[in-house]
């Protein structure tokens, strides 16, 4: 999609600071972190959310957690713990309308529903 911000990361025509990219996914810094790790995985291909999802993605999603994984690992939060999280539509909190799967953690996070 010409206009997301996050397909023109994953092509490269805007700047980030990418951890990891493969044929699949990438992987980079949130510009505006709301902890000392905060990494966004998304999908080189656009989908706005996880409504827009089709039984064909279901390996994709997977392998958007195993990266989350890998960089909870190399990020040294995988023992201390983190967060996954997908924010899903307005009420949900999802700001950009490309799929992305936040990975939080580098401190202690409180548990908050809102």
């Amino acid at each position: 999609m010409q206009t997301c911000v996050f397909c023109k990361i994953a092509t490269g025509m805007l700047p980030a600071t990418i951890l990891y990219q493969d044929e699949l996914v990438t992987a980079f810094r949130d510009m505006h972190p709301v902890a000392p790790t905060h990494v966004l995985i998304i999908p080189n291909k656009h989908i706005q959310s996880v409504n827009e999802l089709e039984e064909l993605d279901g390996t994709l999603v997977g392998h958007m957690f195993l990266v989350a994984k890998k960089i909870a690992e190399q990020e040294n939060i995988a023992h201390s713990g983190y967060r996954s999280i997908i924010n899903t539509g307005e009420h949900g909190g999802q700001t950009v309308q490309h799929l992305h799967l936040h990975i939080i953690g580098g401190q202690r996070l409180r548990f908050s529903m809102g």
